[in-house]
């Protein structure tokens, strides 16, 4: 586990409003022996956070800063040679992230960020994960509320079914709350680059072996009424379909042949009918320079809502799992999930692969191939609810 390496984990982007919180949260949750430090581009910003941390824990005023920048191998070779994991909120990550997954890889030093973009995880993918294997660096993706809540929520639903015959789940997502800036511009850029998205997958479905004698899906599905939940389900074309496939296809739990649909769930159809023409809208603008500039420009990166709205904020998502003559329905719900339950996710993520017994695991992997069950019970001891509603 590289012991002898100067820090457990080090937090790159302290200096972000997601990034911020997450430092925030390890000041008041890390146990007293994790050694861990702030990395950054800004040495004064730095600082300030860790007079926020020094605050909440007076023990952590000497908390060590490392300053490093995505333009800078050298000193990202610096930040994953010093650290057992590496946990970073700079996004866009199409943009920022390869540099330090390519550092992180070489290093044999476990990555984490809180991605939602598809061609970026591909790419890394492509590029980084034999060298990863090699190194045995494991490289966890997707670690806030894309794609924690529907990964983790699949494996504890799949859990609850014979894994000897099919399993087909379906998700259904409502959130209340804004998206954080780093959403929202990953969400922006993903919009304008559907031409290098279907590239990269491609690319990657080239090259990444499928399962030995076992099929898995994430279908689109329709939209429809659920009736059990009295709202509208619209196939949801994020990140977590994908996550949730690939961790299918590394756990034999999921069964021989495994299905996953993911929807946003809506009470009202006319919301639904708003929403799509918003979204075709938002798809079309995004693909002009100009108008994406000044989409950008809307929601800054480092701008948050204030505790107080935060507080505000929910998520909720059902799961209606089938297999074997079962079917289970269960749920995970949570706090605001743009930041406060995203840094949470990040940071107990980190802690986990810091300090937990887990599988033998190396390359890309996702969050329940690398963590599964242990992640799964930090995560309910942090909070965040999993249950289970019938069965």
């Amino acid at each position: 586990m590289r012991a002898d390496r100067p820090y457990d984990l080090v937090l790159f982007g302290a200096t972000g409003f997601t990034g911020g919180l997450t430092a925030e949260y390890l000041a008041r949750h890390a146990p007293d022996r994790l050694r861990w430090a702030l990395a950054g581009r800004n040495p004064d910003k730095l600082a300030a956070v860790r007079e926020r941390l020094a605050a909440i824990d007076p023990a952590l005023a000497d908390l060590p800063l490392l300053t490093a920048d995505v333009t800078d191998t050298a000193s990202l070779r610096a930040v994953a040679e010093s650290a057992r994991v590496v946990a970073t909120t700079v996004g866009p990550y199409v943009h920022h992230g390869e540099p330090l997954v390519a550092a992180c890889a070489a290093a044999g030093t476990d990555y984490l960020d809180i991605t939602g973009e598809p061609e970026f995880v591909d790419r890394m993918y492509v590029r980084h994960h034999a060298e990863a294997v090699r190194t045995g660096a494991r490289l966890v993706h997707a670690c806030g509320f894309d794609s924690i809540p529907h990964d983790l929520g699949v494996w504890y639903t799949v859990r609850q079914l014979p894994a000897d015959g099919p399993i087909a789940v379906d998700g259904y997502v409502r959130a209340g709350g804004r998206f954080s800036a780093g959403t929202y511009h990953s969400a922006l850029t993903a919009f304008s680059r559907t031409g290098e998205m279907s590239r990269a997958a491609r690319a990657r479905r080239a090259m990444e072996p499928g399962p030995d004698g076992r099929r898995v899906r994430a279908l689109p599905g329709k939209v429809g009424r659920v009736r059990e939940f009295g709202q509208w389900a619209v196939p949801l074309p994020t990140i977590d379909p994908q996550v949730v496939r690939r961790s299918a296809a590394a756990r034999p739990e999921y069964g021989p042949d495994f299905r996953y649909r993911h929807f946003a769930a809506m009470k009202r159809l006319p919301t639904v009918l708003v929403a799509g023409v918003g979204l075709a809208g938002v798809v079309g603008l995004v693909k002009v320079a100009p108008t994406r500039r000044w989409l950008l420009g809307r929601l800054a990166s480092g701008q948050g809502p204030t505790a107080a709205q935060r507080a505000k904020s929910w998520f909720q998502v059902r799961f209606v799992g089938t297999g074997g003559g079962w079917r289970v329905v269960t749920e995970v719900a949570g706090g605001d999930p743009g930041y406060d339950e995203t840094a949470k996710m990040l940071a107990e993520s980190a802690l986990c692969l810091a300090f937990d017994d887990l599988p033998e695991t190396a390359g890309q992997v996702t969050p329940v191939a690398a963590m599964g069950d242990a992640l799964l019970d930090r995560l309910v001891r942090a909070g965040i609810t999993f249950r289970t509603l019938s069965a």
